[in-house]
């Protein structure tokens, strides 16, 4: 009952949370690291204690596998080599240069630990990028940092587990970790890509037979990550990068013919889902902080020097990863732009400042929920039973960068945004049109050759050509509405709009006369329902038009 009741708590906080960053200018993850302080506290006194691995495996696999599935795959392989290179060559280079420093910093940390929490704090998170900036990044930055977040996640994780196991074991060789680490990778992706596509093939034969009510196939859809990943761990190779794999794979999945009911049910579904895990992430991480705060100051003598001795490793370390970023990035663009140069091919963003574009960069990597779900993965003790070395204060330090990233990039980036050109939305505008109008164009040219059918007397063929006119006609509307000419376009639109309005306020109508019927019991709830989802559907899809 009580762990029921925590969890009820925490799902109405995070609601709380997303209402109460309406008002505040603070991004939303701060809210929620603030909201599990508050909830932490003796007067509330909400207690959560994490097993490690029931952690890893209830957040990880569903925030990576959304990644996956979210990223837009035409602007992946179109920034491609910024992306892999920032995802793979930026996280050894971090795990390499952070790890040297903290050992460097805590001496008595083993190598293999101080490896550990360089690679767990590699991953970025582009969603909290996303709170922070309000959708004022431009659109190939932010392309950029979301490829790398969604590949960040799985390559720091990976390398975080390899030196995991380095630290429990006591054994590392390169040769052996960098062979053991692209079977273990490729083995994940390739499990990923298999049970995401084995899935599809078993919902698309199960839609053929009729088999297509959405709740099934969402549920399975709910398990898929979770079960990727268990398989993979199974295997020995990385449930991380097959719970990204079927993400992606998902992606294409999606477009199975005849599931509409169920797109739209699943993509509502997965929101919910990603909002409330991401959300739980960072409120865990309020209601952890008391907790870390005490196992690190517990016994010493000079609590306020210990303190301030914390808050300056954690101050080091967030400088050091951001002086890492920032050298990897500047150093990039300088050499892709020379290579670009050299290609005599355009850059993408030519007439921007490198300075700028480095520093929007850097400031982007903020650490989020998939290095705090790493971290507090940690396992509890080494192979010989004794306590993982300094967890506790392994867990302040990523936390505490958690939080100075977030706190930095709030003020930072809107700063730097200032006076960045927008992006310009005509050209998305053009081909969003470009588009519209071709599916519109193979709509009536599907109508106009479709043959009569065989047997059909003259009244049903006078129907069937009313039909064809009266749905063509809708289609011919869509092209006059993004037809190249502005003054076409416009008139349209008038008249959509126009169209719009009287329709709303009838389907309004219909409603009104729906909880009429319903108040005096003359239509069943059942049937109010379902009529209700249908109204709501076709306004909703009016008042977007």
């Amino acid at each position: 009952m009580q762990l029921l009741h925590t969890i009820l708590v925490m799902l109405l906080v995070v609601g709380g949370t997303r209402l109460t960053a309406q008002f505040l200018p603070v991004p939303l993850p701060l809210i929620q690291i603030a909201a599990g302080g508050l909830l932490a506290l003796p007067a509330f006194g909400l207690h959560v204690r994490l097993d490690p691995e029931l952690f890893m495996l209830l957040f990880i696999p569903p925030l990576l596998f959304a990644d996956g599935w979210h990223m837009p795959k035409r602007e992946f392989w179109r920034l491609r080599t910024p992306i892999l290179t920032l995802a793979f060559g930026l996280v050894l280079f971090t795990v390499l240069g952070a790890g040297a420093f903290i050992h460097l910093l805590l001496p008595d940390l083993p190598w293999a630990a101080a490896f550990a929490l360089a690679a767990v704090l590699s991953p970025t998170d582009a969603v909290a990028v996303a709170a922070i900036t309000h959708g004022r990044l431009p659109r190939a930055l932010n392309h950029i940092l979301q490829g790398e977040a969604l590949m960040n996640d799985a390559s720091g994780l990976v390398a975080f587990k390899f030196a995991v196991a380095a630290a429990l074991t006591g054994l590392f060789s390169l040769g052996d970790s960098s062979l053991d680490f692209v079977l273990v990778a490729a083995g994940g992706i390739v499990v990923g890509i298999l049970l995401a596509w084995g899935l599809g093939w078993l919902r698309g034969w199960m839609i053929d037979r009729g088999w297509d009510d959405p709740a099934t196939h969402v549920v399975f859809l709910l398990l898929l990550p979770f079960a990727t990943y268990v398989l993979a761990e199974h295997l020995g190779v990385s449930g991380i990068l097959a719970a990204v794999a079927a993400g992606m794979m998902q992606s294409r999945q999606d477009l199975l013919p005849r599931q509409t009911t169920t797109r739209l049910l699943n993509h509502s579904v997965w929101a919910m889902v990603e909002y409330s895990f991401n959300g739980l992430v960072f409120l865990l991480l309020g209601l952890q902080l008391p907790d870390i705060v005490s196992a690190v100051t517990r016994g010493v003598d000079d609590l306020w020097l210990t303190v301030a001795q914390l808050f300056a490793y954690v101050l080091l370390v967030f400088l050091v990863l951001m002086a890492l970023r920032f050298l990897w990035m500047y150093a990039y663009w300088r050499i892709s732009a020379r290579i670009r140069q050299w290609r005599g091919r355009p850059s993408t963003f030519a007439g921007q400042s490198w300075t700028r574009l480095t520093l929007l960069l850097s400031l982007g990597g903020v650490r989020g929920s998939v290095t705090l779900a790493g971290v507090m993965s940690l396992p509890l003790v080494l192979g010989d039973g004794s306590g993982f070395p300094q967890r506790d204060l392994l867990i302040f330090i990523a936390a505490g960068v958690i939080l100075a990233s977030l706190a930095v990039a709030s003020i930072g980036l809107p700063l730097l945004l200032r006076g960045m050109p927008a992006d310009d939305g005509e050209e998305r505008d053009r081909e969003r049109r470009r588009l519209w109008r071709k599916t519109a164009e193979a709509a009536i040219r599907a109508l106009e050759a479709q043959a009569e059918e065989p047997g059909e007397d003259a009244e049903t063929a006078a129907l069937v050509a009313e039909t064809k006119a009266r749905i063509m006609a809708e289609y011919r509307d869509q092209l006059d509405r993004h037809d190249s000419d502005e003054e076409t376009r416009l008139r349209a639109r008038k008249v959509r709009a126009l169209e719009g309005r009287l329709r709303v306020h009838a389907l309004r109508a219909q409603r009104l006369e729906l909880y009429r019927l319903r108040r005096e019991h003359l239509l069943d709830d059942e049937i109010v329902s379902g009529l209700l989802r249908d109204l709501d559907i076709r306004e909703a899809q009016w008042q977007q038009g």
